[in-house]
């Protein structure tokens, strides 16, 4: 009844309102207060009649009994304080929110609750704190039983460096700026230009160098050289295709001259060495080994005029023992020095007459038998080395 009449007052006055909200909300607190000294004075009378009627026990359980109980009590304190709190907090909403109220009584209403909230946290400070940290702890203690502690899950070992992170840092950016391969063009003094791929500053990659009138490279290179596969091109005409070793032509590799010549194989430091094909442009060919840019070895010419040689070379001229066959039918075997008939050999001609014996500057100076030892054995080793 008393509620019904203070809510039938506070529609007409402020003053009704105002008396009948302190009025109750100051009863609560006292309410409040005297369940809580009730409940001191339990625990007390407790523990006095537990003293008389038992033994004494010791220090440690009696204080572990003791901030058990007002563990418990502070507890309910909290427990109360909240509900309380809840309580009014609802009540205010429902004013606002389900009775039409004018703006300016919901505005001193709420005045009136931010007052007496601030009243209740002054008086009962110590027991908010208290509440807050109960309920902290015996949150914690249900997340620890529940297993999910970020301290278990963060429980890593801590290491200690002194200047070796930095260090390593600084190798990691290193290393990365080592891999980065950029692509750019550079100019220089003499007029030419490379476009293509850097690596640490120098020409690294795939890449073009223009030179201002000669030329043009295309193809890999290794520190600022050519290196790797490649296409080198000249102004007048000739033209290389093939592998390069640090700025020269090295491995497979052919190369077409702007005269018409040619030649496919093997390149070492920038010369042909090893075997290869060289083809001219007057129709004449040599397929054999070479060594540092000239016929050295064995190898076969085919001349242009019809004449065919097989036989030893050495520095680049006919030399050793060879078969030479002409272009008319007659043929010479024997040996050779420096392009010209020189020691024991046969000379065959079409007819099929022979003369053989010691030859010197290609003319006979002692005729031996055809089927003399000298002169079989001469041929003989001939036959052996073609072989």
């Amino acid at each position: 009844m008393e509620h019904q009449k203070s809510g039938s007052k506070l529609t007409r006055t402020h003053s009704s309102l105002l008396r009948s909200s302190v009025h109750s909300l100051s009863s609560i607190i006292t309410q409040h207060e005297h369940e809580h000294e009730h409940e001191q004075q339990l625990l007390l009378d407790v523990d006095d009649h537990d003293d008389k009627n038992k033994k004494p026990k010791k220090p440690h359980v009696q204080a572990q009994a003791q901030s058990q109980a007002q563990a418990q009590a502070h507890r309910s304190s909290a427990y109360s304080a909240m509900a309380v709190f809840f309580l009014g907090a609802c009540s205010l909403l429902f004013y606002f929110f389900y009775l039409e109220v004018s703006f300016s009584e919901n505005f001193l209403l709420a005045l009136i609750f931010v007052a007496v909230a601030l009243y209740f946290v002054s008086k009962n400070k110590g027991l908010i704190l208290r509440s807050f940290s109960l309920a902290k702890l015996s949150w914690e203690e249900n997340v620890k039983r529940l297993g999910f502690s970020k301290a278990a899950a963060a429980a890593r070992p801590v290491q200690w460096f002194i200047g070796e992170p930095a260090a390593t840092t600084t190798r990691k950016k290193a290393a990365a700026a080592a891999k980065i391969v950029r692509e750019g063009v550079e100019f220089y003094s003499n007029g030419d230009f490379y476009e293509g791929e850097f690596h640490k500053g120098r020409s690294n990659g795939s890449g073009v160098y223009h030179y201002l009138v000669n030329g043009r490279y295309e193809g890999d290179w290794v520190d600022g050289r050519y290196d790797g596969y490649g296409i080198e091109s000249w102004a007048r005409g000739s033209r290389y295709r093939g592998q390069y070793r640090q700025g020269l032509r090295h491995g497979y590799g052919v190369y077409r001259f702007y005269t018409g010549d040619s030649y496919s194989g093997e390149w070492c430091n920038g010369q042909s060495h090893g075997v290869g094909l060289q083809t001219c442009s007057d129709a004449s060919c040599y397929i054999g080994q070479f060594k540092y840019g000239v016929k050295h070895g064995v190898g076969c010419y085919h001349f242009r005029n019809g004449d065919r040689y097989a036989g030893e070379y050495f520095g680049d001229k006919i030399h050793g023992f060879g078969v030479y066959h002409f272009a008319n039918g007659h043929c010479y075997e024997g040996a050779w020095h420096e392009g010209s008939r020189q020691g024991i050999g046969s000379y065959t001609f079409r007819n099929g007459d022979r003369r053989s014996g010691g030859w010197d500057a290609g003319n006979l100076k002692q005729s031996l038998p055809p089927l003399s030892d000298v002169v079989l054995r001469a041929v003989q080793v001939l036959v052996i080395r073609d072989i």
